[in-house]
């Protein structure tokens, strides 16, 4: 049976995988396991719950409030807000546990189910394990004056995230013209009121949200509109958010997209010439171009990689005190200001740079230079294979050989299908096709069903 948790809490098509059934479950399992775990020890327990403006995220809403209620937890309901918003009230608020409820960038029809720790981290694999096991499990819940009350945050919530957020900044933003696009998502409200309470002069698309449009061609997933607002309204930049505004891209002043790898790069360089930036260290993940390696390397920033996955990401930081780290996708993750990725913070802290660099983000992100990529996906193979075989070691090696340091080379056995990713990093495109190529062919043939 498929373990009910992915790497990004519980999600699915909603009122089908993930039902008002299923929320309320999740959320009085989630109250009992920790009460039993002694976190809820010597004190009434609180939660804080939020959701992005999907037109299911209001029954969802709703059917965790009741859970947790019902388990004896009093919930402040914030509404509509970012989930780095909500893992970041998890911590001011000091309760014990939040909830968001969000598919991210995934298209409306779908929903999802977060939990995060007191402190606002994600719950460990064994604390969703027992959360999992507990569903349905009959055990003597409160009542009378025991159980939970609701009640519902008026603004305050909000107000509060973006003050958090304009604390962060090293400079205002002032004399800045910046493009947001919120993806009609999240951050519809708190991202401009954000940028604008920084200083700059804000230009806002995708921000009226019908609980129908969110992420539908807009947003980091879709950046299009963006660039033509960008380069119709003359901005100095552009960033664009996910549904949930837990990632950010951004766009230059000439309209060409700025991707989370050189985000990472501006940032990893602002940061340690402030002194902020953690042993020197930027973590990244293996799908990471190696542009972004190459130009640490040539600047002094040690990179360490980690498996494709932002909690993966968290764990290396958490464990050895890092202060940056992210994905090629834009979750960035700054440690000192927020325990997620996010995507309001990361627009905020790169234009930051803009500002106090006096220089255009297309020169400041040319510090990256990314070489092409190329993606293969292989089908129909024995993906448990794909390291033992001495077939596939030996055209692996060869290929690394070739590319030496101009190139790279991964193989990634899907988790879940019959699939190997073949991807391969050069110079040229032509040479990353051939190569990418011919490792796929190395592949089917060596790993085939």
């Amino acid at each position: 049976m498929a373990r009910l948790f992915g790497t990004d809490g519980v999600r699915g098509r909603a009122n089908r995988e993930v039902t008002a059934e299923l929320a309320l479950g999740l959320a009085a399992a989630a109250a009992h396991v920790l009460a039993l775990s002694g976190a809820f020890a010597g004190h009434r327990p609180r939660a804080v719950v939020g959701r992005d403006p999907r037109a299911s995220g209001g029954f969802l809403s709703a059917a965790v409030c009741a859970g947790l209620a019902s388990a004896g937890v009093d919930v402040i309901d914030v509404g509509i807000l970012p989930t780095p918003a909500v893992a970041h009230l998890t911590a001011a608020l000091d309760v014990d546990l939040g909830v968001m409820l969000s598919a991210s960038h995934n298209p409306m029809a779908d929903n999802g189910i977060k939990f995060f720790s007191r402190g606002g981290h994600k719950l460990a694999d064994d604390v969703e394990d027992a959360i999992e096991s507990r569903m349905g499990e009959m055990w003597d819940r409160p009542t009378g004056n025991d159980v939970g009350r609701i009640s519902i945050d008026t603004g305050a919530a909000s107000n509060a995230y973006v003050q958090h957020l304009l604390t962060t900044l090293p400079n205002p933003l002032a004399g800045l013209r910046i493009a947001i696009d919120c993806a009609n998502g999240a951050a519809s409200e708190v991202g401009p009121a954000a940028l604008r309470g920084a200083g700059a002069e804000v230009i806002v698309i995708s921000a009226a949200p019908d609980g129908r449009n969110i992420n539908d061609a807009c947003g980091s997933t879709h950046p299009e509109p963006l660039q033509a607002a960008v380069v119709a309204s003359g901005a100095d930049l552009g960033v664009a958010l996910d549904g949930d505004a837990d990632r950010c891209l951004a766009v230059d002043h000439t309209g060409a997209l700025v991707d989370g790898d050189q985000i990472m790069g501006v940032l990893a360089l602002a940061m340690r010439k402030r002194g902020t930036l953690a042993s020197d260290t930027l973590v990244t993940t293996v799908m990471s171009n190696l542009g972004l390696r190459l130009a640490m390397k040539e600047a002094g920033i040690v990179t360490v990689e980690t498996a494709v996955g932002d909690r993966y990401v968290l764990e290396a930081m958490r464990g050895n005190g890092y202060t940056l780290g992210g994905e090629q996708s834009g979750h960035v993750i700054m440690s000192e200001h927020s325990t997620t990725g996010d995507g309001v913070l990361t627009a905020m802290h790169l234009a930051a740079e803009v500002a106090a660099s006096g220089r255009r983000l297309a020169d400041l992100a040319g510090t990256v230079q990314r070489f092409p990529q190329v993606l293969v996906n292989v089908r129909g193979v024995d993906r448990t294979r794909t390291e033992s075989d001495d077939g596939v070691r030996a055209a692996v090696a060869r290929a690394e050989s070739d590319l030496g340091e101009t190139g790279r080379v991964l193989l990634r056995p899907s988790g879940t299908e019959p699939l190997v990713r073949v991807m391969v990093e050069a110079s040229t495109p032509t040479l990353a096709r051939q190569i990418a190529d011919s490792l796929a062919g190395v592949v089917r043939e060596r790993l085939s069903l």
